[in-house]
């Protein structure tokens, strides 16, 4: 039977990410709080925005109301990678050799290993931003699609074009595919491996609410997201990835909306947090559910699993933290 350790925090939790076996709470008052040999307490923003697990390093890469972007190491020490006075930065992006991605307005800046920038503007305010898992690529989302850019090149960027605001961007794991959560109740997404005249578009409809949270199977087979009454999983195993086929909805609990997933680092299990606080582990294969955290205070906002996938850290909107032992 799981075990919970509760872990209260004072205020809304952005985000919970595990560097190793040390699991960190990012608030939006902009502080880290991190459980190892007690609590400690980084201070790092005058109003905390974003905060993201570098994927391509054992570090959190931070954005705030002071316009700092900053990169913290499972120690809690922490560095300053980019300052833009007077902006909110509530986008950032890990990249390959060390490249990190931010952005303010209608401008993305990827400041490189040796500390110099390149800087892209778009038409429309950039939205969100990801790096490509192979070669320095990022794709900036904004109003009416997507622009991805080589960072390396001065090449023309390819623009894939799709009408409505597109809110967050993430690449498939093995690189073949783009998604984007749209401000409108939808997914959309883009083939990129496909041929010439080849149908590139993928349209993913039907929830009753808005996707803020999204989270790939560790070998990208699936694709689960909230905005429903239940987990939304998209198959991404076929060559044309979920076109014509219906998604698996996991952990369904009536009218009770799931507002964050976590699919386990190495099998193919999910986290599924609800809107009551309750969190819910359920086995893609079978459909097998087990209930890691009765109902609490506050929408769950925040799941993250550590490397060993023994413990699931989570927070909530009302700063209602914990760490779920699966191994008890």
């Amino acid at each position: 039977m799981p075990t919970v350790a509760p872990f209260d925090i004072e205020g809304h939790v952005i985000a919970t990410h595990f560097l190793g076996d040390t699991p960190f709470f990012a608030t939006a008052a902009g502080e880290l709080r991190r459980l190892d040999e007690g609590e400690k307490v980084t201070p790092l923003h005058a109003g905390m925005l974003t905060c993201i697990k570098d994927p391509f390093s054992a570090s959190l890469l931070t954005g705030g109301e002071d316009g700092k972007v900053m990169r913290v190491a499972a120690d809690g020490s922490s560095k300053l990678i980019a300052e833009a006075p007077r902006k909110w930065i509530t986008v950032v992006a890990g990249g390959p050799q060390g490249a990190v991605g931010y952005a303010y307005g209608k401008a993305s800046i990827i400041v490189l290993p040796d500390g110099s920038t390149k800087e892209f503007g778009e038409e429309r305010t950039v939205e969100a931003l990801a790096f490509a898992s192979k070669g320095l690529r990022i794709a900036a989302a904004r109003y009416n699609g997507v622009s991805l850019h080589w960072v390396s090149t001065n090449t023309p960027p390819t623009d894939l074009e799709w009408k409505g605001a597109h809110t967050g961007v993430t690449f498939s794991p093995d690189g073949r595919f783009l998604v984007t959560t749209m401000q409108e109740n939808a997914l959309h997404g883009w083939k990129l491996d496909g041929k010439p005249g080849e149908p590139r578009h993928m349209r993913m409809t039907g929830y009753p609410s808005k996707v803020k949270s999204y989270s790939w199977s560790p070998k990208g087979k699936w694709l689960a997201t909230s905005g429903a009454p239940a987990a939304i999983v998209w198959p991404f195993s076929a060559k044309d990835g979920p076109m014509g086929k219906a998604p698996l909805e996991l952990g369904t609990r009536a009218n009770i909306m799931v507002t964050c997933v976590a699919f386990h680092p190495a099998e193919e299990v999910l986290a599924i947090g609800y809107i009551d606080g309750m969190v819910l582990g359920v086995r893609v294969g079978d459909g097998k559910e087990a209930l890691l955290r009765r109902p609490g205070n506050g929408a769950i906002t925040a799941m993250s699993w550590s490397a060993n996938g023994k413990l699931l850290a989570f927070g909530s909107e009302a700063g209602d933290c914990g760490i779920i032992d699966i191994a008890a």
